[in-house]
């Protein structure tokens, strides 16, 4: 079970990508057919919370700590829900309707070096340009979110669905939104690799994630709500219409929560750069459905984009494996130290050996003599 648990982190946020994927794709259907982004982050952080609330209640009762969360926990997680989920997903939402499913996950990999640029900063990455980890760290945030990036952007020869779509797709980079759009989807990187820091000190103020959680989805769902009510001005747009609507907010919802309490397990394991390089997956699986179910084009530069993802991704992954070998190492010393054999030494002087006595004299009493 040992070898099996180290694995759960990983397989936990590969899990996570195609929760991701699943958002990107129907979520973008819904939107281009009248569903506003203000509102379907509003819609999303409530079904997430009515999730969250209930299991995070029955989890407490369950617990015998007695943990509160005090004051200095309760101002992280609000900040970690304004700024990581409440601006994050109003900025991602808006720019995946001005621009494409396919540009939103490409520019999502932006978090991988953001995410180490921002735990450099603040010391929880260890950076040493001398170290190899180190310079396969950088170098494989640089490739991972190059080829990432290249998914999107780079064409080269047609490789399957090679009927052009119309020119007024919405799947195709020709609206005159799309530079606004990648915009927002920057911003919204920019927000979640924050989102991704902040859970170290809220992990190690509130230890229970699930209840951590539970907060953050409370406090974004009415962080949400003021902004929309004073963006949307139309009380028609808060009416969901079609079922793809109602599907869309109720898998987005439940995808929510699903990644707030793995997401946050996650970086208190193995930190939030690990959790950050696993996004590129995102992209690989948005471009297969995509080219699958949506039936957009497939390049040649997709593909090489693709396995820079996955090369730039392993690469990362060796550096962090690294970084754990050493720790694992430099806490060896002090185990062995800790289980060193304890001595007792038996004081054979003459003042001692009349060992009946003492034993027959009152405690309290040799005490008291003793001082």
């Amino acid at each position: 079970m040992g070898g099996f648990d180290a694995y759960k982190p990983a397989m936990g946020m590969v899990g996570l990508q195609f929760i991701y994927a699943g958002v990107a794709l129907f979520t973008r259907a819904a939107l281009v057919r009248g569903l506003s982004p203000k509102v379907f982050v509003v819609y999303r952080q409530g079904i997430a919370t009515l999730i969250m609330a209930p299991l995070a209640y029955v989890s407490r009762r369950r617990s015998s700590s007695g943990f509160s969360l005090g004051l200095r926990s309760f101002a992280w997680i609000f900040a970690a829900s304004l700024l990581g989920v409440t601006a994050n997903q109003n900025a991602y939402f808006e720019g995946l309707y001005l621009s494409s499913s396919t540009a939103a996950s490409a520019l999502t990999n932006l978090m991988p070096a953001i995410t180490f640029v921002m735990a450099a900063i603040s010391g929880l990455e260890k950076v040493n340009i001398r170290s190899l980890r180190t310079i396969s760290k950088i170098l494989g945030t640089v490739i991972c979110v190059s080829g990432a990036i290249a998914m999107a952007l780079l064409k080269g020869p047609r490789l399957l669905n090679t009927e052009l779509l119309p020119s007024e797709s919405f799947f195709s980079p020709g609206s005159d939104n799309w530079l606004l759009g990648c915009l927002f989807l920057f911003g919204s990187s920019c927000f979640w690799s924050l989102w991704m820091v902040l859970q170290v000190p809220i992990s190690a103020s509130c230890p229970d994630h699930l209840y951590s959680s539970a907060w953050m989805c409370f406090l974004a769902s009415l962080q949400s709500s003021l902004i929309a009510l004073f963006a949307e001005k139309d009380l028609t747009s808060w009416k969901l219409i079609t079922h793809l609507e109602i599907a869309s907010c109720l898998y987005a919802g439940i995808g929510l929560a699903v990644s707030f309490f793995v997401q946050a397990w996650v970086i208190s394991q193995r930190g939030p750069l690990f959790s950050a390089m696993f996004n590129p997956l995102c992209t690989v699986i948005v471009g297969i459905f995509s080219a699958v179910v949506l039936h957009e084009e497939t390049y040649a530069g997709s593909l090489i984009g693709a396995l820079a993802v996955i090369i730039g991704l392993y690469a990362v992954l060796w550096g962090k494996a690294k970084d754990l070998d050493e720790i694992k190492n430099e806490m060896r010393p002090q185990l062995q130290n800790d289980q060193s054999p304890v001595q007792f030494l038996i004081d054979e002087s003459p003042e001692k050996k009349n060992s009946k006595a003492d034993l027959e004299a009152p405690l309290l009493s040799s005490q008291i003599k003793g001082c």
